[in-house]
């Protein structure tokens, strides 16, 4: 019988990040491949420290801005805390206010969602979700699938789709 080795880990330290660490991280801006009013300004603490089973980000929108385009995943949960400030969610038919300490969870299949900044003051939010090696994700307002495919996204518009003949 053959006995597997252990991947070699890193140095503990790689994966702890104290709040100096974080604060000295830049913001990457980040512009919705769909939604040019959805800009996050985004510290991916979960790709720092090398994790690749979920993705866990820390997430600024500007006052005016939208968080991404209404949306909802086929196989990957997700979730937001809220850390700071307010944020308009527009989830499935209903909307809500989100002020700091509040959770949403967005499981697979579920109804669409986005956010919106209406507020003067930026809002901050971390924000969650399971990264599987394929996923779907559906824009009911812009009739749009984009799939994720190992990393490889393509999109297609649903009023656009060819018939298949046997």
């Amino acid at each position: 019988m053959t006995m597997t080795s252990k991947p070699e880990l890193k140095n503990t330290q790689d994966y702890v990040l104290i709040k100096s660490d974080i604060d000295s991280i830049p913001e990457t801006r980040h512009v919705h491949q769909f939604n040019e009013q959805a800009i996050r300004h985004t510290v991916s603490l979960s790709d720092i420290v090398g994790l690749t089973k979920f993705g866990l980000h820390l997430v600024r929108v500007e006052s005016g801005d939208e968080t991404t385009q209404h949306h909802y995943h086929e196989e990957s949960d997700e979730f937001i805390y809220m850390l700071s400030g307010k944020l308009t969610l527009r989830y499935g038919d209903d909307t809500y206010l989100l002020n700091t300490g509040d959770f949403v969870g967005f499981p697979a299949h579920g109804a669409a969602h986005s956010m919106r900044n209406d507020s003067d003051s930026d809002a901050v939010y971390l924000m969650g979700g399971s990264r599987p090696p394929i996923d779907i994700t559906n824009y009911p307002d812009i009739e749009r699938k984009m799939y994720n495919i190992h990393g490889k996204k393509e999109f297609i518009d649903l009023d656009n789709l060819g018939q298949v003949n046997p």
